[in-house]
């Protein structure tokens, strides 16, 4: 599945990203309106717009700053795994 989904990492790959993780367009639709991302007709909401502007990496990294309350500049993003961490501080 890495391999499938590592070639939609950049802007505008929202929903063919999604459709790469979950192996089905329809669940990635289904997913994105459940979110609010999506209306009825396949368009995206103003948020769905918003990020489908962002990459994988900026997404992932806006998730865990909303999460934590911690601005996004703490973050680093790590493509392997989808996921971002807290920098080291030295």
């Amino acid at each position: 599945m890495a391999n499938n989904t590592q070639k939609h990492m950049g802007k505008n790959k929202l929903v063919k990203r999604l459709a790469a993780q979950v192996e089905s367009k329809p669940l990635a639709v289904s997913l994105l309106r459940k979110r609010g991302d999506m209306k009825a007709d396949g368009t995206l909401t103003t948020k769905g717009k918003s990020r489908n502007k962002m990459t994988a990496g900026q997404r992932a990294i806006d998730r865990a700053s909303k999460r934590s309350g911690r601005p996004k500049t703490d973050y680093k993003y790590n493509a392997s795994t989808n996921r971002a961490t807290l920098k080291d501080r030295k």
